[in-house]
């Protein structure tokens, strides 16, 4: 039985960021929000604020995505709390610790990337679907979304960070898997791919982004904002994009369109 009449989102990393901006949007368009990171709920207490102004009930979830207790706990806390899902965002990623080279690159830095940014969405839109498909089964009205938030890197080759680039594309895979699979049930599968989106990940590379958007690098002259990714979340996840499941949503004011 759903404690809550609202359709809820579950936003990983999502208290700052592409998350944030993510949550922002969803909250604005009238989901109730769990909300995931790994920081303790006082090192967050002002994003989490900020959100509900926004006329929101919002669930902080404390979990390391990587990790099967921490994915399962999340989930149950969801249950417990709203007592429903429908919509998963799968955006909590982190860069390498360290830009190596691949004839340097580490395997302690390969296994970090894949377990955060591959392992731990994968299972964890394994966990949810279970749950979608529960409530597609208790209610056959039940829409379920799922929307992996990945990378220009999923299909862009950066030498110095090449554990990224294949956690990324693993992410590009997996949509596709997951938008198969689950069809039948209703359940919608995209992945939302970002260029370069100013937030504190991409804060030590400003310099390199400032001179190379100057110099053309994107078809429009700017960075990207968290909050671009958020709209176009949003469209998903109020269910505006039908027929149309394992797509991929660019989101990269035109850095990877081909030019001559």
């Amino acid at each position: 039985m759903s404690t809550s009449t609202k359709k809820v989102a579950l936003v990983t990393g999502g208290t700052r960021g592409i998350g944030l901006g993510i949550a922002r949007q969803l909250a604005s368009d009238g989901f109730n929000l769990a909300v995931n990171g790994r920081r303790g709920e006082q090192e967050v207490a002002a994003a989490l604020e900020e959100l509900k102004t926004l006329g929101t009930d919002v669930l902080y979830c404390q979990a390391d995505v990587a990790i099967a207790s921490g994915r399962a706990g999340m989930v149950e806390q969801i249950r417990a709390k709203f007592g429903r899902l429908d919509v998963l965002v799968n955006n909590a990623g982190v860069a390498p610790e360290v830009r190596a080279d691949l004839l340097e690159a580490t395997e302690e830095s390969f296994d970090r990337l894949m377990g955060i940014n591959l392992r731990g969405p994968y299972f964890l839109t394994q966990l949810v679907a279970r749950w979608m498909v529960e409530q597609r089964a208790a209610d056959p009205s039940f829409s379920g979304c799922i929307v992996n938030v990945s990378s220009v890197s999923a299909t862009e080759a950066s030498v110095n960070r090449g554990d990224y680039c294949l956690s990324k594309a693993g992410v590009a895979m997996a949509t596709k898997l997951w938008a198969a699979r689950l069809a039948e049930f209703g359940i919608q599968v995209y992945e939302v791919r970002p260029g370069v989106i100013r937030t504190d990940m991409t804060s030590s590379v400003t310099d390199k982004y400032d001179k190379l958007i100057a110099e053309g690098l994107t078809v429009e002259p700017r960075w990207g904002n968290p909050e671009d990714v958020g709209k176009a979340v949003g469209v998903l996840a109020r269910g505006e994009l039908s027929y149309a499941t394992g797509n991929v949503i660019l989101v990269d004011g035109g850095l990877t369109l081909p030019r001559l």
